[in-house]
């Protein structure tokens, strides 16, 4: 049996960095607090989100029992350099580490300026092979999709997280929602490549989607429609199984089938699909909700010096 899972560690930087605590005990109570949840979970592999400063993450996992592999992606945005990895117990070998959008999607707005637009997802996209006892393979992606959080051009290449009035709302939550999809889109088209790479390939899809199982932006990385878990046509062999994605979501015991407190709103925003391979051998799918998740609001500035992450990790164990 094999543990995966996916966690959002919350800005993950070192102290006195414009995105990082200013204390380094905050800094190390936040460090120790991560390490508690992972040893205490026992994951064989981990997909992460929001890792600032790779010597951050070497300070992380410094802390955890056993030895440790670790692979991040070299895409990121500079003015916030917050990217995905995987950390395994296993050998890694990196198969993708991608950021553009998929051919043939156009650029999409990000702003009021008409000239605002990107071609690219703001973190990458990051694949790996997992090494497994007994020569399997297990191929993992890690993604962090554009996030729900709003911001608006403020005064000197500042931010804001509050509009002026409902009008510019609207238009940034629409510049948002068009970059969400081209990156769900542009991620979902790296797993096809993969597929048609390798026949029958054990895949699990990881990662902060920044929306929930029924979003349409996460229906998208599901891939062709149909039989996903608890609708008519689950169990229904199609043609479409060999590649889809299923959500492991309806699987969380649904008092903790969340990942995120939002407004004093609970919501699973974190994710895990699997392959048509592995389908069948999930055992146990579950997110560590007994941390005390906050309830978090609109202005990232507030959880500079958080002791722990906002977001709750989604493991799963599966037989292999």
């Amino acid at each position: 049996m094999i543990t995966v899972g996916t966690w959002n560690l919350e800005n993950l930087f070192w102290p006195d960095d414009e995105f990082g605590p200013d204390d380094k005990a905050v800094y190390d109570g936040k460090l120790a607090a991560l390490a508690a949840t992972i040893n205490a979970a026992g994951p064989d592999v981990l997909g992460l989100q929001e890792v600032g400063q790779p010597e951050a993450l070497a300070d992380l996992v410094a802390l955890l029992d056993g030895d440790w592999q670790t692979e991040l992606s070299t895409r990121f945005e500079a003015h916030h350099p917050i990217r995905v990895g995987v950390i395994s117990r296993h050998p890694l070998r990196v198969v993708r580490d991608t950021a553009g959008f998929a051919p043939l999607l156009r650029p999409v707005q990000g702003g009021d300026d008409p000239q605002n637009t990107t071609s690219a997802m703001g973190r990458g996209v990051l694949g790996v092979d997992v090494d497994l006892p007994g020569g399997q393979v297990l191929t993992m992606l890690v993604c962090h999709l554009k996030s729900k959080l709003l911001s608006f051009p403020g005064p000197h290449g500042t931010s804001r997280f509050a509009p002026r009035d409902e009008d510019e709302r609207a238009r940034y939550a629409a510049y948002a929602l068009y970059r969400r999809t081209a990156e769900a889109s542009s991620v979902r088209v790296v797993a096809d490549d993969l597929f048609d790479e390798v026949d029958q390939r054990r895949m699990v899809l990881v990662g902060d989607l920044n929306d929930e199982p029924s979003a349409a932006t996460t229906q998208i990385l599901y891939g062709p429609p149909g039989s996903q878990i608890g609708t008519a046509g689950f169990g229904r062999p199609d043609r479409g199984d060999a590649t889809r994605l299923w959500s492991l979501a309806p699987l969380i015991p649904e008092k903790t089938r969340f990942s995120r407190v939002y407004q004093g709103r609970p919501e699973l925003i974190d994710h895990i699909l699997v392959s048509h391979l592995l389908l069948d051998r999930v055992r146990e799918v579950r997110s560590v909700t007994d941390r005390g998740l906050p309830s978090v609001g609109d202005d990232p500035a507030e959880r500079r010096s958080a002791h722990d992450s906002d977001h709750a990790p989604i493991f799963a164990a599966i037989d292999l």
